[in-house]
Formats: structure tokens, C-alpha cells, sequence
């Protein structure tokens, strides 16, 4: 079934982490069934938010994208983020031989996104681009998906709970490097001319 977890992982995620760790799934059916949905969530929102909402700086006049602008940007957006769910997914298949364990990757792309779960659904704010309100629901989308990320990964990959803290905190640090090098990338390319264009 279609996104049929995502409502376990939000109510009781401890029991919903077993079901996903007892069912069979390839790389592809993981990505039909949730990645490529929810991953279109965020610049989906922000493409109608950017371009036909706005956002104010002060008080001034909402600031809006081009249409071209907005798509670009987009496209970008969504292809990093299905990118880097099967990244997380290999780095945690990489890492997982540190710890003994020898999990299928198809295993450890599941588990990268069940977790990144709350950070996609928390791209419905972009609809309605108000930046205070967009923080506090993002950092809200954060730490429930490193929540997620610390009880996911004793289970899925079937090892204590001590191992399966270290783990995780070697994986939400490797996150969080490719992050920043994300955000670099990104800044790099804005300053070689690929930067947004706005309608005024």
C-alpha cells in the first residue's frame, strides 16, 4: 500500500519501525510507494508558495519568483532529495559493518526514508511562505526525524540499543556534513549566475 506507514511512524513509531523491518522491500517499491510522493511534497509547496504567495521582508511588498525561476529551482530541489535518500541509505549500509551487522542496502535505503518522513511532510508550510512559522515547524520536522532516526535504527538493523545510539549518531553526523555540503553547493552555484530570479 502507498505511503502506508507514514501514519505509524507519526502515532506509535516503535511498533511501526518492527513492521517495516519484518517487510520486504526492494530499493524501487520503497521508492514508488513513499520516496518519489513525499519527496514532492516540499518543492512542490514551495513553488506555489514562492511564486504566488510570496514572502515579506518587513513590510514591504510580498517577494515573488519567476515562474521559470521557481521550476528550476524545483526540479533541483527534488532531484537532490531523492538523491540523498539513497546516499543516507548507503552510508548506513557502509557504516553498519562497524557495528557487525550486514543489512541488504535495500534495508538501509528503507530505513534513510522512513526517517526523512516528518522533514518531507513538513514541506506542506511552504504553501504559505511565512518564515517564523516555517522555522519552528522545520526545527519541530527535525528533531522528531532524528527521534525517528535513534529509535529506527536498534530495530531495523537489529542491535542494541547502546550499539544502535553510536550508530546513529555517526549517521545524523554524516547527515549533517552532507547538509552543509549541500547548502555550499548551492551557494556556489547561485554566485556563478544560477541565482533565483524575482517577478519585482
Amino acid at each position: 500500500m502507498i505511503l502506508r506507514h507514514v501514519w505509524g511512524l507519526l502515532s506509535h513509531p516503535q511498533k511501526e519501525w518492527a513492521a517495516i523491518r519484518e517487510e520486504p522491500c526492494t530499493i524501487g517499491k520503497c521508492y514508488l510507494s513513499h520516496v518519489v510522493l513525499l519527496a514532492a511534497i516540499p518543492p512542490l509547496a514551495a513553488f506555489i508558495g514562492s511564486t504566488q504567495v510570496g514572502w515579506r521582508v518587513g513590510f514591504g511588498d510580498p517577494v515573488k519568483l519567476t515562474t521559470g525561476s521557481a521550476a528550476q529551482i524545483a526540479v533541483a530541489f527534488y532531484l537532490a532529495m531523492l538523491v540523498g535518500v539513497f546516499i543516507m541509505g548507503k552510508a548506513i549500509h557502509w557504516m553498519a559493518q562497524n557495528w557487525e551487522v550486514k543489512p541488504e542496502l535495500s534495508k538501509c535505503v528503507v530505513l534513510a526514508a522512513y526517517t526523512a518522513t516528518p522533514l518531507f511532510l513538513a514541506g506542506l508550510m511552504a504553501f504559505y511562505p511565512v518564515l517564523w512559522i516555517n522555522m519552528l515547524v522545520g526545527l519541530a520536522a527535525l528533531a522528531y526525524t532524528v527521534y525517528l532516526l535513534y529509535t529506527g535504527i536498534p530495530v531495523v538493523m537489529g542491535v542494541s540499543r547502546e550499539q544502535g545510539f553510536l550508530f546513529a549518531t555517526a549517521v545524523l553526523t554524516f547527515g549533517m556534513v552532507m547538509l552543509i555540503g549541500m547548502l555550499a553547493v548551492t551557494v556556489l552555484l547561485w554566485g556563478h549566475g544560477l541565482a533565483p530570479s524575482y517577478t519585482n
